[in-house]
């Protein structure tokens, strides 16, 4: 009950605070007075802005999470952990050296502890702990990459890539740290097992639109399937394993509000453990059943039912994913999910948001045969999460956030040898800090 004081306190006390007048998400002055800046800690003595006029940005920023299970899951119990992010970016041109080049570096650490294993879902309620690796405190470069636009059409990249910036949303994305904390509403979960977060790989670039990403933007890429963050990847250049990817994004115009609409693929060469398991070829065989590729194709969609002005990224709109995979090696056969979000529609309050949503797996259950029964495994998923980001300034943010979820682990092992006790539905607190440096 102490926590649950505190939690309502310090989300009181943050809407009562002042509050900037420019919105993050256009404007970035670093030179503003402390309320209104962009960063915390400001220009640098005017360092910074002249690199950004050079091209070169540098950011930093750190992100805290309070969470607990207080009703259901496996253990009702709290956990605090966080993840520091910096990017570097390198625009070619504006350094004085050659049009068309970018340059990003990422490199990120976690630290602290979760309840994703708490909530007995397969969904991480806490998707800005899972990377760079989801159990160990690690730090790790998942992206060093270039791009090379040849003409205002066409650009080709390569380079250990971080792929999540794909499947791109405009109310549901990212790393867990900005917009939802579920990692159902910030990437497509059908993608998980035939593509790895952090890779080397290569691609090209098709903008439809001259110079133009936003409008249309085309990508085709081929992946290492063994990537992690934390290595450099080229040893596993060269086996024979790889990922195909092709995604589109349009931007739209429906009812004369901005949205956009994306479809995407990926396939695996990759051979991975088969999701069923028969006793007895495992002994006649002295090994475990493999399943050959994996495939996923996703879809997401954003729309703006009430905009503030045209293509100004302010307002309240509609979004929803869904996704296609093999149904083994991936267990999630079918996912979609539908929720609502806003930024800056308050006119007091522009740099607050929310989001609103629900997702729903169907998994294909794991079957283990023994020498008397087949057992299966899991059950389908579902959960709803509500987040309100309360911007106390453009480099600082406040969240709290609701999750329920019916997890698809159904039961777990008891202190019998064959006890077996289920899992509840689980309902999630959590409150986020976030400080941009």
């Amino acid at each position: 009950m102490k926590i649950f004081n505190l939690y309502i306190g310090v989300i009181a006390l943050a809407l009562l605070l002042p509050i900037s007048a420019h919105s993050q998400d256009n404007f970035r002055p670093y030179s503003e007075d402390l309320l209104s800046r962009s960063t915390l800690t400001g220009d640098w003595g005017g360092l910074r802005n002249e690199l950004s006029s050079k091209g070169v940005t540098l950011d930093f920023s750190v992100t805290q999470i309070e969470q607990g299970v207080v009703d259901g899951g496996t253990d009702e119990e709290w956990e605090y952990g966080g993840r520091g992010l910096f990017t570097l970016k390198i625009d070619t041109q504006k350094l004085g050296l050659w049009p068309g080049g970018f340059f990003i570096l990422e490199a990120e650490g976690n630290w602290g502890d979760s309840i994703n294993l708490n909530s007995g879902a397969l969904m991480p309620v806490n998707s800005s702990h899972i990377y760079p690796l989801p159990l160990d405190e690690e730090f790790a470069v998942p992206n060093v990459s270039y791009t090379q636009f040849l003409s205002e059409y066409f650009g080709v990249f390569l380079g250990k890539l971080d792929t999540t910036t794909g499947d791109m949303n405009e109310f549901g994305h990212g790393k867990g740290d900005a917009q939802f904390f579920n990692l159902a509403f910030n990437i497509n979960p059908v993608l998980l097992v035939a593509v790895p977060y952090s890779t080397l790989g290569v691609g090209a670039i098709i903008l439809p639109v001259k110079g133009n990403p936003d409008a249309a933007i085309i990508s085709f890429s081929v992946l290492a399937a063994d990537g992690e963050p934390n290595t450099s990847g080229f040893d596993d250049i060269g086996n024979g394993d790889y990922v195909y990817a092709a995604e589109g994004r349009v931007r739209t115009d429906f009812f004369g509000k901005t949205g956009h609409q994306l479809l995407g693929a990926a396939y695996s060469t990759k051979t991975f453990s088969s999701l069923d398991q028969d006793l007895r070829f495992n002994l006649e065989n002295q090994t475990i059943e493999k399943q050959d590729d994996a495939w996923a194709i996703y879809y997401n969609f954003d729309q703006y039912f009430f905009e503030a002005q045209k293509s100004s990224g302010k307002g309240i709109g509609v979004f929803g994913r869904l996704g296609v995979s093999d149904g083994n090696p991936n267990p999630i056969e079918y996912f979609y999910s539908i929720g609502i979000g806003g930024k800056g529609f308050l006119s007091q309050r522009p740099n607050d948001s929310f989001g609103i949503g629900y997702y729903y797996l169907d998994i294909n259950k794991p079957k283990f045969t023994g020498p008397n029964q087949t057992r299966t495994f899991l059950r389908d998923e579902q959960g709803i999460e509500v987040y309100y980001n309360i911007g106390i300034t453009p480099w600082m943010e406040l969240t709290p956030d609701i999750q329920i979820t019916k997890g698809a682990r159904e039961y777990e092992r008891g202190n019998g040898l064959l006890a077996r006790e289920k899992i509840d539905t689980a309902t999630a607190l959590g409150l986020r800090l976030r400080i941009i440096f």
